[in-house]
């Protein structure tokens, strides 16, 4: 007679004197600080959204692309305002300070307008 386990296709290994189900985890979402962000505002204003795509199976999908996508708008950003800017490895020699103050300034700008653009407006 079949276990359950083994009707749904499931199958085992011996090891030992015992038979273990070969199970596998399921493949982690690569999800990063932007999805992160993604996902805690659709859990906190966007309820509907969330369960619908959470019992739907493409909240990971939409999570993963997210994530993606900011990262690459940040990277973008970043380095466009910084030759805006001026911010050269020039200035990060002769006034490090200057230079440090400059980048921590144009990261936290670029990552408002991600948060704005793909967090908050991104429309799922």
């Amino acid at each position: 007679m079949k276990t359950t386990f083994e009707a749904l296709g499931g199958i085992y290994r011996q090891e030992g004197d015992y038979l273990l189900p070969n199970l596998e985890a399921p493949e982690s979402p690569q999800i990063g600080i932007w999805g992160e962000r993604r996902r805690r505002y659709l859990q906190t204003s966007q309820k509907a959204l969330y369960t619908a795509m959470l019992l739907s199976g493409t909240l990971n999908d939409h999570l993963e692309e997210v994530d993606r996508s900011a990262n690459e708008m940040f990277d973008r950003l970043a380095a466009k305002m910084a030759a805006q800017e001026g911010i050269t490895e020039q200035m990060k020699a002769t006034n490090p300070m200057e230079w440090a103050q400059q980048c921590k300034n144009v990261h936290n700008y670029a990552k408002e307008v991600v948060f704005q653009t793909l967090i908050l407006e991104h429309d799922g």
